[in-house]
């Protein structure tokens, strides 16, 4: 990992840590969930808000003034606004995104979840996603929500990765594996 990446990971990890459990200790989890989503599809349709934590331009008092009435439009439960707030006044909304992350990752840990990213070749039917993430699910012990995507060029079947694990059951990747069998042969 990068020193930029890293040192954005660590002091989201901080803020994150604080705003979750501020929230579980008000009982206010789910609504802390609600508020991740929609602040996390709010960071990826609004060029403008990237442009708001990324930019030295703006000064501190310009990015707490802007994120607060974020939060307020939003409707952002306490703890994530005034966090949000805090890391304004501290020049620490570049880590944003990571923040985010990290609180999707406690709020899911907290309710017995997990997700699992997969990649296939053609588009899964809801029935297809409904069985893979209860076959998941009955591997974890946890709840498994599914983050579908599509990718032809796999030519045939699917790629899993759920936590450190990835399986790869696609017609490129069995190729490649022949192509270097025969390589190794000649």
């Amino acid at each position: 990992m990068s020193e930029p990446a890293s040192i954005s990971a660590a002091i989201a990890g901080r803020y994150a840590t604080a705003i979750f459990d501020l929230a579980q200790e008000a009982k206010g989890i789910d609504a802390l969930s609600a508020d991740v989503d929609a602040l996390t599809a709010a960071l990826a349709a609004s060029a403008d808000l990237r442009d708001l934590i990324s930019s030295p331009v703006y000064s501190r008092d310009e990015q707490g003034a802007a994120i607060a009435a974020v939060a307020a439009k939003m409707g952002l439960s306490a703890p994530l606004a005034n966090g949000l707030k805090l890391m304004a006044g501290k020049r620490r909304l570049f880590a944003l995104p990571q923040l985010l992350a990290g609180l999707a990752a406690a709020i899911a840990e907290a309710k017995g979840e997990m997700t699992a990213d997969v990649t296939s070749a053609t588009a899964l039917s809801t029935a297809q996603v409904d069985k893979l993430a209860a076959t998941l699910a009955k591997q974890t012990g946890k709840t498994v929500k599914l983050n579908v995507a599509v990718d032809e060029s796999l030519i045939g079947g699917m790629i899993v990765k759920l936590g450190s694990r990835m399986i790869d059951t696609t017609v490129k990747a069995k190729l490649a594996s022949l192509q270097n069998a025969m390589k190794e042969v000649g």
